[in-house]
């Protein structure tokens, strides 16, 4: 397999010697392999390199700034499941706060892991001051704990944040923290006292950091990339700086006072300069991807869990639909759309499935989103009819839907094991993937399911070319193409880095949290997901190194 740019391969594939050509067809990588699956918390160690958090690669890395490589310190698959931000205490030990299971971990110099505490609901936001822990919670109605890794019960600050995020002592000593929902900046004595509210409608906070000259920096999760100045021993004047940077996370100050920040929607390492001017670091890449679709222009556009977003394009500086700005190499961001999941082209309009339940159609036009049905249970692949409907598999409720222009919702087929995508051939007859049931399957008019192949390796994502019906086995990590008119089938191309990569942490499907109890978002269902191309190409989402792939017959490279 080779990439599109060679200058941006410096990260390998957490996958070795894939997509082997094997007659069929060959792949090639339309962006470099992720190095980060995504990048939330930040914070500088005692050895003077950046740590970052992976919440959806279940890891922590350290960065060397000069060059920009990784190494991983806490691998996946251990007791971290979900680091979300860190923080390092006076003795060099590292604080990590572990947002699904709702844990707080201590890591010790010599790389030991003990649990601080299993009472946090979504901990988030960490920070320590000297030898003291504190942490705040990412829900509305959140609290602010002081946390005690000798032992003792945790103590409550105060309650009431409206989603906290990532925090800091300031330069007067209190605790600055963000109201993520109310887009305020708050403080409190770290001995505790009555909050104070510092900055009001502050755009979309997620973070508040303090540079070296004690100015207050708020970051924002928008699309823009957006950092708000706050002059808080002055006049309060503020002073708003747009880095193009799409999902800020997090920033950390070095020595010298240069900022870096983190990205939740793209990953990624990146240096931002006082006037928005940006020098990337670690190259952001997808999360997933997970859905893949290719509209009638032939633009690819993948599903990938914060975002919509296409592969990498050739000129740098290049201006993204949402208005940021990305680098060669790296994709194109889209749309913010949380969580999703799958995604179809139709005309000039996306429809997307969300890990909230949701089904949701975007106008690129007029920049709009327009929620069609929500309260499933996991939606994942979706399709148009011939008829125009949206038809949509919900893999957790065990359905196939259509949603109607009206969004009249009819059931197509119920009873299923774990479906996963749905496509349909030149005739409008539908085919369903079922990863439980090992089948692709056919839905015929009079409600009743054909088996069209089975003992299939966990197959989702699903696409028709001609007469032939493509299926990504992901246990097997393999395209199958199935003949609709003869029943043959045969491996279209293997070795592929779809599904968990040989560094995730090992979990059956059933055990991967999609969504906390309170309904905010957790750890993306993972998808592979393929699409046809007018040229005949397939497209396939290698989640597993974070690549779109594009398969093309042998000869026609």
């Amino acid at each position: 397999m080779r990439d599109t740019d060679e200058q941006t391969a410096a990260y390998p594939s957490r996958f070795d010697g894939t997509g082997r050509q094997n007659g069929h067809r060959a792949a090639e990588r339309l962006n470099p392999a992720n190095p980060l699956w995504g990048s939330n918390g930040i914070a500088f160690g005692p050895d003077g390199r950046l740590y970052v958090a992976e919440f959806l690669g279940g890891r922590i890395s350290a960065v060397d700034l000069a060059g920009g490589d990784l190494d991983v310190v806490v691998p996946a698959g251990g007791p971290v499941q979900s680091p979300d931000d860190l923080a390092f205490g006076a003795d060099g030990s590292m604080y990590i706060a572990d947002l699904v299971p709702g844990r707080v971990w201590r890591r010790s110099p010599r790389g030991e892991y003990s649990l601080v505490c299993d009472e946090v609901k979504n901990p988030n936001g960490i920070t320590c001051i000297g030898d003291r822990l504190f942490v705040n919670e990412m829900k509305p109605d959140g609290r602010l704990l002081e946390l005690f890794p000798d032992g003792g019960e945790p103590a409550v600050l105060t309650e009431g944040l409206a989603m906290g995020n990532a925090m800091q002592r300031g330069p007067d000593g209190y605790l600055y923290y963000p109201h993520m929902i109310s887009e305020q900046i708050w403080r409190i004595p770290p001995d505790g006292g009555e909050p104070e509210m510092v900055a009001d409608e502050v755009d979309r906070p997620v973070a508040v950091r303090f540079d070296r000259g004690g100015v207050l920096h708020v970051l924002s999760l928008g699309p823009e990339g957006r950092v708000t100045r706050i002059d808080l021993h002055g006049t309060g004047s503020r002073t708003l700086v747009t880095s193009g940077v799409v999902g800020l996370d997090n920033a950390a100050f070095d020595a010298e006072n240069r900022m870096f920040v983190s990205s939740y929607a793209s990953g990624g390492i990146t240096e931002m300069h006082p006037d928005g001017r940006t020098r990337v670091i670690v190259p952001r890449g997808f999360d997933g991807p997970y859905g893949v679709t290719v509209g009638s222009g032939g633009t690819v556009y993948a599903a990938d869990h914060y975002r919509v977003a296409s592969p990498s394009v050739a000129d740098e500086g290049v201006r993204a639909g949402d208005g940021a700005r990305t680098a060669a190499g790296e994709p194109v961001s889209r749309v913010l759309a949380p969580f999703a999941h799958g995604i179809v082209a139709d005309g000039g309009l996306l429809h997307l499935t969300s890990q909230f339940g949701e089904v949701r159609t975007y106008d690129p036009e007029h920049g709009s989103m327009r929620t069609r049905l929500g309260g499933l249970n996991r939606p994942m692949g979706i399709a148009v009819s011939p008829a125009g409907s949206l038809v949509v598999a919900e893999t957790g409720g065990g359905r196939v839907l259509a949603v109607a222009e009206d969004d009249k919702v009819t059931v197509l087929a119920e009873g299923l094991g774990r479906p996963v995508d749905v496509a349909f051939d030149a005739a409008g007859r539908c085919y369903v993937s079922d990863e439980q049931a090992g089948a692709v399957l056919r839905l015929e008019q009079d409600a009743s399911v054909t088996v069209v192949a089975d003992g299939l390796g966990a197959p989702q994502g699903l696409t028709v070319l001609g007469d032939e019906l493509y299926t990504v086995e992901t246990e097997h990590r393999r395209v199958r193409a199935i003949s609709l008119s003869t029943g043959a089938s045969w491996a279209e191309a293997e070795d592929l880095p779809v599904g968990p990569s040989p560094d995730a942490a090992p979990a059956p499907p059933d055990a991967e949290p999609a969504l906390f109890a309170n309904g905010l978002p957790g750890l993306a269902r993972r998808f592979a997901g393929i699409a046809a191309a007018p040229d005949g190409s397939l497209v396939l989402s290698a989640n597993g190194e974070g690549t779109l792939l594009r398969l093309t017959p042998s000869g026609r490279r």
